[in-house]
């Protein structure tokens, strides 16, 4: 009978045991995955991951543009070398023009894009929480979106004049739209039970919108920020391009236009060249450090 009691013990123990490792197991891979990476990154590992991608790939680019031009594969006046490009940005440097080119069209885009966050956030969360409004003005904002930019412009123009308030108009109309309904998406994606949680906690009205609601839909909201500033870039662009006047100065649109005016497709190309650079600097300055910081503060990147 003892025996038979022993063995049957034994089993116990032995499950009891094979339990236990499995519990240090899982408690130890958690514990893996918690651990936050503190030291720097080499800076050789940051050269081969970050900055030699691109700059490998404008200098690709650039060989195939020049070897274009050797070829002659179209006439010489449709396709500049990128000497006669960069001699326009040499011109412009020592004429003290090139930082003024660049301001202008900045400082209208970053303003234009501030009064869109000050209109579109309100907006967009009013959307998301009253079903009455979504269902008046949803369909509404995605239409705008869908409608380029460049068909304000004429309207701008006749309502406002040649100013910088048309400017900001046509801004607005088309990047509103885009941070408004990137809120939208944020909020209906927010879980249920945050909601639930944070009323239990008194976390309601504005309290509830600024502590639960926010933060959680933070990820749609910065991908509507970015597709708004991409939106506000480009619909500055159109009303450059398309409205001319002495008291607007010369941005990069108007910039755009003289080349094609003057047939200077070396000045057309100088003018792409600065809207592409000053899009690009403006994520890599501004958004995409924002992101980084959003999916860090998620556990979805390391710490470092």
């Amino acid at each position: 009978m003892a025996s038979t009691e022993a063995t049957d013990a034994k089993p116990t123990r032995g499950k009891a045991a094979g339990d236990g490792n499995d519990l240090a197991g899982l408690e130890a891979g958690l514990d893996a995955l918690e651990t936050v990476q503190t030291g720097r990154t080499p800076f050789r590992k940051t050269l081969v991951d970050k900055i030699l991608p691109p700059v490998v790939a404008v200098l690709l680019v650039l060989a195939v543009w020049q070897v274009l031009v050797w070829a002659e594969v179209v006439d010489s006046y449709k396709l500049p070398a990128p000497s006669e490009v960069w001699s326009e940005v040499r011109e412009a440097w020592l004429q003290g023009t090139l930082h003024e080119y660049i301001w202008t069209s900045v400082s209208r885009g970053l303003l234009g894009f501030l009064l869109a966050l000050a209109i579109g956030t309100p907006l967009g969360l009013l959307v998301a929480r009253v079903k009455f409004v979504r269902a008046a003005i949803g369909p509404i904002l995605s239409g705008l979106q869908s409608l380029p930019s460049v068909a304000w412009v004429p309207p701008a123009v006749l309502w406002l004049g040649l100013n910088d308030r048309m400017m900001f108009a046509v801004i607005l109309l088309g990047a509103v739209p885009s941070i408004a309904n990137g809120l939208v998406s944020g909020v209906d994606q927010v879980p249920p039970l945050f909601l639930r949680a944070g009323r239990t906690l008194g976390a309601t009205g504005l309290r509830g919108t600024w502590h639960i609601v926010m933060p959680a839909a933070l990820p749609g909201y910065l991908a509507g920020l970015k597709q708004g500033w991409a939106f506000s870039w480009r619909s500055l662009m159109a009303a450059e391009i398309i409205a001319s006047s002495p008291e607007l100065g010369i941005g990069l649109g108007q910039l755009l236009e003289n080349g094609r005016t003057a047939n200077s497709m070396s000045l057309v190309f100088f003018a792409i060249l600065l809207i592409l650079i000053v899009g690009i600097a403006i994520d890599l300055l501004i958004f995409s450090p924002l992101e980084r910081r959003v999916l860090r503060s998620r556990g979805l990147l390391p710490n470092r």
